[in-house]
């Protein structure tokens, strides 16, 4: 018999392959410091994105490096989560093109690090860019730098990079059309594009042409291999599940195309208070008459007509005493000038007395800046200063009216505002075209039947004080509670763009399915099944994770084919 042979060359082969196919291999994971990972993380992206390699320290920034606090801070938005105890990436990466992205990439799954893809850094609970502190070590794959936006007028179509800001977007699209086209998107010029396309994206001509997502027409996406692929490559599968399904679960889009939609050369504009000095009288009752029919016909107006409303309080100084006042705002945009739109109103809802000097004729360029707040006729320009929007503490939830809010709760409504001076609540109607695209048309499922989404909205200032922080979210969260016999059901619904941890959250760095749904099937509803049997298809070990990432689910051949027939 021939003495046994030495099986170690055979068990370290079996090491080396199982370290090359692991999303997170133990070597990084336990061990090596940060400086060890700043520098092998340098000699990957300098082999896998040649044009990195003669300086790719202006790729990778690790903690200890100088640049590392401040461009982490940068698209902060919610200084919530800008402390220094928020558990941080173990690497924030600025690529600045769609190579630099995947060999990103590539070389954060050969670290064992999870990937989180941030634009704007809007998202409300800031999960681009912090943990809870159970989830692996991270990087931050910051985009803003992809910022390029270009229109084909003849086309009707433009491309803008995930980095782009809507203010950039919009500016661009009036400019390359003389102002004949323009986008259906959000108020928020800071926001960008990377995130807000990838969960939907509200906006005043969403009853026209519906979700910013619903006009994507082709997309861009770095996937868990560090692959680039357009909608052709990627299939209809993952291209559905973008559009819509929220950011930093299925990849990182890099670019989107969409299409642009007319607008008119006029288009008219009103902002109207009514001021609620008096409860328990004429005034009061005069106010729940108005606030009745408005929710009685403001998702059901002509396509081009929106006309939202919100809530606040209102302090008025009277000798020694000062008192809150419930401040009702009603917020319009109208295809057309305003004498058209006057005859609208009057139609739908004289209840509102709109008056010739309440409206406002401009272009919709100008409409932008106006629904954003600029109502003074400033410049477009304004649109591309990044640092428009002020960085705040806050806390937004949101919910969904599936019938109207009856006197009672219109009265609690009224109540509730008044107990936080830095409170507000906007109700948008949808209907129109929101109602008309099919459930199953994008992940976004809150289509027909849902009549208006409403947003609970609590800011604060810089006090450090912890319980001043605990009343605001304390009177956010009663309020949210307290709206439950009013709004949708079985399940609760809410937004993905309006991410809300309180909903429930993966831990430990994995996400099982059926846990997730507790969360996922509120955003999603029917949708949330299918964007988790995508998910096990592109992304199976979860690289692509964070504490409301969409867990994946493998099925047989044949469930998924129900599934996708369904």
């Amino acid at each position: 018999m021939e003495p046994s042979r030495p099986r170690l060359p055979l068990l370290l082969l079996l090491l080396h392959f199982s370290l090359l196919a692991s999303p997170c291999s133990a070597r990084w994971r336990d061990g090596g410091g940060v400086g060890d990972l700043r520098e092998s993380f340098l000699r990957c992206v300098a082999r896998r994105s040649p044009a990195t390699a003669g300086d790719p320290s202006r790729l990778v920034h690790a903690p200890g490096d100088a640049s590392y606090p401040s461009l982490l801070d940068s698209t902060i938005q919610n200084l919530r989560f800008a402390s220094p105890r928020t558990p941080r990436p173990a690497l924030v990466l600025t690529p600045v093109t769609a190579d630099e992205v995947r060999a990103c990439v590539v070389c954060c799954r050969a670290h064992g690090l999870t990937v989180r893809a941030r634009s704007g850094g809007h998202d409300y609970e800031g999960l681009s860019y912090r943990s809870l502190g159970r989830s692996p070590r991270f990087a931050v794959v910051d985009v803003a730098a992809l910022r390029a936006v270009r229109v084909d007028a003849a086309r009707g179509v433009a491309r803008a990079e995930a980095g782009a800001t809507l203010g950039e977007l919009y500016y661009t699209v009036a400019e390359g059309s003389g102002g004949r086209l323009g986008f259906p998107a959000g108020i928020c010029p800071t926001v960008c594009v990377g995130g807000h396309l990838s969960g939907g994206g509200f906006g005043p001509m969403m009853r026209k042409y519906g979700l910013a997502a619903d006009n994507v027409v082709d997309a861009e996406v770095v996937d868990a291999e560090g692959r680039l692929l357009d909608r052709a490559a990627m299939g209809e599968g993952l291209f559905w599940a973008i559009r819509g399904g929220g950011g930093g679960s299925v990849g990182i889009v890099v670019s989107w195309t969409v299409n642009l939609v007319p607008v008119p050369a006029v288009v008219s504009a009103f902002t109207v208070h009514r001021l609620l000095l008096r409860r328990g009288g004429h005034d009061e009752q005069s106010l729940l008459r108005l606030l009745t029919k408005w929710q009685a016909v403001a998702h059901a107006l002509p396509d081009n007509l929106f006309v939202k409303m919100s809530m606040e309080a209102k302090t008025i100084n009277d000798g020694d005493d000062s008192t809150r006042h419930p401040l009702v705002t009603f917020k319009s945009l109208f295809l057309g000038n305003c004498s058209d739109m006057i005859t609208q109103i009057d139609h739908h809802l004289p209840e509102l007395g709109i008056k010739p000097t309440d409206c406002r004729e401009m272009n919709w360029l100008q409409s932008m800046l106006y629904s954003y707040g600029y109502t003074n006729g400033q410049p477009a320009e304004v649109l591309l200063d990044r640092t428009l929007q002020p960085k705040d503490y806050y806390k937004i939830k949101l919910d969904y009216l599936t019938s109207p809010i009856p006197t009672p709760g219109l009265i609690e409504l009224l109540t509730k505002i008044v107990e936080d001076e830095d409170g507000s609540i906007d109700i948008d109607p949808q209907g129109g075209e929101m109602s008309r695209i099919p459930e199953s048309g994008t992940p976004y499922a809150h289509r027909s039947g849902y009549l208006y989404n409403l947003q609970y909205f609590v800011k604060w200032g810089g006090d450090k004080n912890v319980s001043y922080e605990d009343d605001h979210l304390s009177w956010v969260r009663g309020l949210h509670e307290l709206m439950t016999p009013y709004v949708s059901k079985n399940p609760r619904a809410a937004y993905i763009n309006y991410r809300d941890l309180d909903l429930g959250q993966n831990v430990e760095g994995n996400t099982s399915y059926e846990e997730a749904r507790v969360w996922g099937e509120k955003y999603f509803r029917g949708n949330f099944r299918r964007l988790a049997m995508v998910k096990g298809e592109v992304d199976p070990d979860q690289l692509f994770w964070s504490e409301q990432s969409i867990p994946p689910l493998v099925v047989s051949t044949r469930d998924a084919g129900l599934v996708s027939d369904s």
